[in-house]
């Protein structure tokens, strides 16, 4: 079994519902998926232990989580980055980081998105439906783009971005 970067996605968009009620069509409509991925992707992270079965369903085991996104998913994800480009504003440059740091003259990075607002230099995202995922839900967005900024900040961002996820993926 082999963890996918879309099974990443498909568990912080659980994470984003906060225990709401989910079907797999829901959630393959929200994250641009077919059905077989999301399928799939549960079962693979069912089996990786980032997701736990309970009484209401499957939902995120927050521990394994936070462990994993913390420490593996910035080895095993590693962001390529390319040229400037239209785009989707990703960590450092995400909402969720606004008034942190201080602005500089480097392009931002971007999720490469033709519905994008902002130039910058192209930062992979974890899949290639994230930024049109996180159109969808302002939650999932923040997370994803706290997640980049551990994929490939400074230290600085990584620190931040590490500490809120855990405030945010620890919550019951």
């Amino acid at each position: 079994m082999i963890l996918k970067p879309q099974d990443v996605l498909l568990v912080l968009k659980l994470a984003a519902l906060s225990g709401r009620p989910w079907t797999q069509v829901q959630l393959s409509s929200e994250l641009g998926f077919s059905q077989g991925e999301v399928s799939s992707g549960l079962k693979r992270a069912l089996r990786a232990r980032l997701l736990v079965q309970d009484v209401g369903g499957l939902r995120p085991a927050s521990r394994m989580l936070v462990d994993f996104v913390l420490h593996g998913v910035p080895c095993v994800f590693v962001p390529d980055r390319g040229a400037l480009t239209r785009g989707m504003p990703t960590a450092e440059a995400a909402p969720v980081f606004e008034g942190l740091l201080a602005p500089t003259d480097q392009p931002v990075p971007v999720w490469p998105d033709p519905e994008g607002s902002v130039r910058g230099e192209a930062f992979s995202p974890l899949y290639r439906s994230a930024a049109w995922a996180a159109r969808q839900d302002a939650r999932l967005y923040d997370l994803l783009a706290l997640v980049d900024g551990l994929r490939g900040g400074r230290a600085r961002v990584r620190n931040f971005a590490g500490q809120e996820l855990r405030k945010r993926l620890e919550q019951p």
